[in-house]
């Protein structure tokens, strides 16, 4: 990515992945809009690094988007610019409960993760449209939306099955967006495996992050932990003028897992 005064929103960039998403584009110069939910203290130390590390500009708003009001509050931060070139909808949530546990999972459970996972990213697309159109007119390019998904929604697997259904219905609607908002937006979903953050280990438990931390780093095919950073980099580049020819794409990034283990025989 170019040092091109990148004009992007992050939701739920307080920490965690998109946190280490607009510090990476803080990097090359970007105006942010780090947006938080209820981690105030988290966002504004964020908000911090990012000026520090080169953000042109960098606005701090609250807003759960879940809430249309907050979404077209979030977009009014970025507002002073005149234009968007990308929307990163990270913000999400979840539940964990196994998933043969149906009395584990009620409506309001089911309500309240579509309303942050698959509700919300809608409404953040429907907010800053207009930003987003006006930034692919200012640079003869298409601006970017990459919503953050998961391989819940490719494989079925994950926290419960509500958030794999939230997940699933925004991998669908990423690709009918991708479709409605060209040619002037992209429209992209990141679906990740596992990553090792803070958050993964608070939802699960120790012992239990451990042990899934270490049949990944022993059985997918890279045998590695995949970090926020790692993940960070494959949505930056989505959101950046370098990807300008993909839109309606649902990329995995799982260190390979998808494939099952990597047991290859041995050459004698």
């Amino acid at each position: 990515m170019a040092k091109d005064g990148l004009n992007v929103i992050v939701t739920g960039s307080a920490s965690g992945l998109g946190a280490a998403s607009a510090l990476l584009l803080a990097k090359q110069g970007a105006r942010l809009v780090i947006n938080y939910s209820s981690s105030q203290k988290e966002a504004e130390q964020t908000a911090d690094e990012c000026r520090s590390a080169g953000a042109a500009d960098v606005v701090v708003v609250q807003g759960d988007v879940s809430r249309d009001e907050d979404c077209r509050k979030i977009a009014a931060a970025a507002s002073s610019w005149g234009r968007l070139d990308g929307l990163i909808n990270n913000a999400g949530t979840t539940k964990h409960v196994d998933h043969g546990d149906l009395d584990g999972l009620s409506a309001e459970d089911f309500q309240r993760i579509y309303a942050v996972n698959t509700i919300g990213p809608f409404q953040m697309v429907r907010a800053a449209r207009a930003l987003l159109e006006a930034g692919a007119k200012y640079s003869s390019r298409s601006s970017s939306v990459v919503n953050v998904s998961s391989i819940a929604g490719v494989a079925g697997i994950g926290s419960s099955v509500a958030y794999v259904g939230s997940k699933g219905a925004l991998n669908s609607i990423t690709l009918s967006l991708s479709r409605a908002l060209a040619p002037l937006i992209r429209v992209n979903a990141v679906c990740p495996g596992y990553i090792d953050t803070p958050w993964f280990t608070k939802g699960r438990g120790p012992e239990l992050a451990g042990k899934i931390r270490h049949m990944v780093t022993t059985q997918s095919p890279l045998q590695l932990a995949t970090t926020a950073h790692d993940v960070a980099e494959l949505v930056c580049f989505l959101a950046s003028p370098a990807s300008r020819s993909i839109t309606g794409e649902i990329m995995r990034i799982d260190a390979g897992a998808h494939l099952g283990p990597a047991v290859l025989p041995k050459r004698n």
